[in-house]
């Protein structure tokens, strides 16, 4: 059994039954495991969901490495839309709504101080820059919640509008 089949049956249960649900047992019994073979990756529900938030961490941060030729906002807006489009965006929730143990969500806390700080100098007008990367949480956050709130042609005119505001003034 891999890590993210573990993984995906721990955010499984989280959205479709809440953090009361999520204990080793369910999360071996959804993944069709022992609960040995569990604890063998995780040995405690802590770790788990650790597992979680190192994981979406790291998806995110992939997701803005996979478009290297823009700004640092540029790459946020992309790697949002991709979320939201995608559907990442019940791995963001779940997780999030996962914790109240602020130990654990230190890593979260610390890849959204890293995703809202860096670069921001090096933009053109940091001011819109910091204005889209958070017009990008809002459309994240809210579309966690509903999903089906925006349509395909809603969020290419989102798109079009955050990058308009962090495109360089004509010379």
């Amino acid at each position: 059994m891999r890590k993210d089949e573990l993984l995906d049956a721990a955010e499984a249960i989280l959205c479709d039954q809440g953090s009361a649900a999520l204990t080793l047992t369910a999360v071996a019994d959804r993944a069709g495991v022992s609960k040995g073979g569990l604890l063998y990756h995780f040995n405690s529900k802590e770790a788990l969901i650790k597992g979680m938030v190192e994981r979406l961490i790291d998806d995110f941060d992939q997701l803005m490495a996979a478009q290297p030729d823009a700004t640092y906002t540029e790459r946020y807006l992309g790697a949002t839309l991709v979320a939201v489009r995608s559907g990442r965006l019940r791995r963001w929730a779940v997780v999030t709504g996962a914790s109240g143990d602020l130990f654990l969500l230190a890593p979260l806390r610390e890849a959204m101080t890293r995703w809202h700080r860096e670069g921001l100098e090096q933009e053109p007008d940091p001011l819109a820059s910091q204005i889209v990367r958070l017009a990008c949480e809002g459309l994240w956050d809210v579309a966690s919640h509903d999903p089906e709130l925006n349509s395909e042609a809603d969020l290419r005119a989102l798109e079009e509008r955050l990058r308009a505001l962090v495109k360089p003034p004509a010379a």
